[in-house]
This record gives structure tokens, sequence and C-alpha cells, in this order.
């Protein structure tokens, strides 16, 4: 990747996070730092990977994204808001009474969203009958499948990878956000998964790891997986939880936070001082 393309990626990613302050600082609270940790990939997928149409969110043949971690839906909002989905002013009104933006992934609430998500697991097997459905349809699509280290506590996501796999579903896409924290603290105290690059190799993917909060490293590994082949792929994500603002990355506790506006405020005001 040239200097040029990659900083045009980091650049996107910053306006995610501060997309993001403008959401959490509107309602005053919010899943942050598991929202903060894929704003890189999603710069990378919606910038050089997926087919879409803001003005036809519903075309058939464009690809799709589930994000299983559905937690995380103040970044895919904030991505879809600056893709023209709909207005960003809408941001301000995220988990507000009649919003369309709710705390959890909701296609039926939000244009551009593909999955309803936040029963954390359920995202893997649906986005495994997407897979399929796409391919007996004969669409050359492929899901893009974002699901988080702490949700692979859930016995469903290996159930669906093992699917998967049998299924040879190498249009889909599974990208592990292993940012080592969940609600309730690190990952390892909690339920320690150790090697999951090695688990998904071992269930039949295609597996890479790579540093998730890097567009370059990410672009290589998401353009293996255009090759097609007989195996779903996987590239595990090493992740910072809440990467991108210190004052959010340096906190013990950063699933949610519920600072004060000011707080929200006096963030994106850092992320804003590092635009060109």
């Amino acid at each position: 990747m040239d200097a040029v393309k990659k900083k045009e990626l980091e650049r996107f990613a910053l306006e995610i996070r501060i997309g993001m302050m403008e959401e959490f600082k509107a309602r005053g609270f919010g899943h942050v730092g598991g929202s903060l940790s894929v704003a890189d990939v999603l710069s990378v997928l919606y910038k050089t990977q997926m087919r879409f149409d803001p003005k036809n969110p519903a075309w058939p043949e464009r690809d799709k994204l589930v994000c299983s971690k559905g937690h995380a839906g103040p970044a895919i909002y904030a991505t879809l808001a600056l893709l023209g989905y709909f207005p960003y002013e809408m941001l301000d009104t995220l988990n507000q009474p009649g919003t369309k933006l709710p705390s959890h992934c909701d296609r039926n609430q939000t244009p551009g969203v593909d999955m309803t998500t936040g029963s954390l697991g359920q995202g893997t097997s649906l986005a495994c009958g997407m897979a399929l459905g796409e391919r007996l349809r004969g669409r050359d699509t492929r899901v893009f499948l974002i699901v988080g280290d702490g949700e692979a506590d859930e016995g469903q996501v290996w159930e669906a990878c093992m699917f998967a796999s049998a299924k040879k579903l190498s249009n889909l896409v599974l990208l592990l956000d292993v940012n080592g924290k969940q609600l309730d603290g690190c990952t390892k105290d909690i339920l320690d998964t150790l090697d999951l690059g090695a688990k998904l190799k071992a269930f039949g993917f295609d597996t890479v790891s790579v540093d998730g909060n890097d567009v370059a490293a990410l672009h290589e590994a998401l353009e293996r997986t255009r090759a097609g082949g007989d195996k779903p792929y996987a590239i595990v994500m090493n992740t910072i939880k809440g990467k991108g603002v210190p004052g959010v990355e340096n906190a013990k506790s950063n699933h949610s936070m519920t600072v004060p506006t000011e707080q929200w405020e006096a963030w994106q005001q850092e992320l804003i001082a590092q635009l060109d």
C-alpha cells in the first residue's frame, strides 16, 4: 500500500472516531471501548473491500457486514453517516427515544445495517446463513463478520464456525477483534480463550493474525480473502480497546463508560486536532 492510500484510510478511521464522540457526548454514555477498537477495520472494509450503494442500501449485489458484537453499533453508525447513508446530524440521536440508531445494531431501524445483532454469538450463525444464501443465489458477494474476543466465550460461535468450514464458505470473512477485554474485565481472567488463531485454523479457517489497528496490515490480510478457495477466512485482529483516545485506552473499565459531556467534547477535540 502506498503512503497516500494509507493516509487516506487512517484519516477515515479518525473521522469515524470523531463521529463516535459526537454520538457519545449527546447521550453521555455508551459502549466506547469496543467501538473505538474496530474503527480501523471499518475504514479498510468500506474504502477498499466492500461493494455498496448508500443511495440503495438494499442493493442485492452489495457485500454484507454483520457486526456480531452489536454493542459496537456506534462505530457502524459513524461510518454509515460519513458515507452518506443518513444525515450526519442523526448521530446526536444515539440511543435516544424514537431513534433510528439504537444501542445495538438493528437492520429494521438503520439504513446500511445488514443484520440485527447484539445477543452475542448469534451474529456468527446469521453471517454463515447469509454467506450460504449468497452462494445459492449465484452471487459473488462476500459477507464480513466482526466478532469480539469476549463473545468467543459463546459456544454458538464455534458451532457456526464448524458449519462455515463444512460448507466451504469462502465468501465469509470472520474478523475477530481481540482487544483483551470484555464487559467485566480482561478475557484472560474471566475465561481464557488461549490461542484463538490456532482454534480457528483447527476449525478449518484460512487464518492470519495482524495488528488490527494498522490499516495497511488489515488491507493486506483482506486482499488475501479475495482468492476464493474452499475455506472460510479468518483475520485475528490484535487491537487496543479504546484505540485512538488515550483517556479511554488507559481506563480500567472501558467497555461502557459514563462521563460528563465536557469529557466527550475534550476527547473529540483531541481527535479533531489530528486532522490535517
